[in-house]
């Protein structure tokens, strides 16, 4: 439980440094973003759980990062 709350404080980190380091540009991004089509956002959310999923099993299969 301890290393899932860790990782959910770190994937909170990362999401908020584009918002502090520009607020601007992710408004713009955030536009564009509300713009597209259903379909593009869901292939764009299937392939960045697809790679997760693969960075996660490569670093646990592999024993790369130790």
């Amino acid at each position: 439980m301890k290393i899932l709350l860790l990782l959910l404080g770190m994937v909170l980190i990362v999401e908020g440094i584009p918002y502090v380091a520009s607020p601007e540009s992710m408004k713009e991004w955030l536009r564009r973003i509300s713009e597209m089509k259903a379909e593009h956002l869901r292939m764009m959310g299937l392939l960045s759980m697809s790679s997760g999923l693969l960075i996660c099993w490569f670093v646990q299969r592999s024993g790369f990062v130790m």
